[in-house]
């Protein structure tokens, strides 16, 4: 399945929070949703990104958006990685992969020569009228909060600049001599 594009309907749900609450796309129309999808609890990269979200968290709620992580993993799993991180929002439970089939995230990858199948890190932003307002696709964990709170704010979050190319000890000695 496709990812939802901007301007268009983001598709609902309805699923249990790390605290065994039912959480529904619906019950947050009136505000900015700030839905991220991440692979797994307590893994380095998702770990990051959840702790970058809770850094920014009352910047991200001044900004009139609430903010919900959804991952395959279970509850129990989500109750220990947020009490583990004081992570000050929801995290939803989607065992069965349905929300994130629905957002085009969950797909075949690769690690290390092995297939399997998994979520890919994105970001939607959802406006107030259930719509999807912006998309960030493959996530680099570095600066997307930052990102995401440029976009609220009403700016065009700016690529990050392109690092500069290192050179490699060989060639290093070569233009040395």
């Amino acid at each position: 399945m496709a990812l939802p594009t901007p301007d268009s309907p983001a598709p609902d749900f309805h699923l249990q929070d790390q605290h065994g609450h039912d959480v529904t796309l619906a019950q947050f129309r009136g505000q900015h949703v700030v839905l991220y999808f991440y692979p797994k609890d307590n893994t380095p990269g998702c770990t990051q990104e959840a702790c970058d979200f809770r850094d920014e968290h009352s910047a991200l709620q001044a900004a009139g958006a609430v903010v919900l992580g959804v991952s395959p993993d279970d509850l129990k799993s989500h109750q220990k990685f947020a009490t583990k991180f004081s992570l000050p929002f929801s995290l939803l439970a989607d065992p069965e992969h349905r929300v994130c089939e629905a957002y085009g995230v969950w797909g075949e990858k690769s690690l290390y020569g092995r297939k399997f199948l998994g979520v890919t890190r994105a970001t939607f932003l959802i406006g107030p009228g259930g719509d999807v307002v912006r998309v960030w696709p493959k996530v680099k964990v570095a600066g997307h909060v930052s990102e995401i709170l440029q976009a609220l704010q009403g700016g065009e979050a700016e690529a990050p600049a392109p690092k500069p190319a290192r050179k490699s000890p060989a060639k290093k000695r070569a233009s040395q001599e």
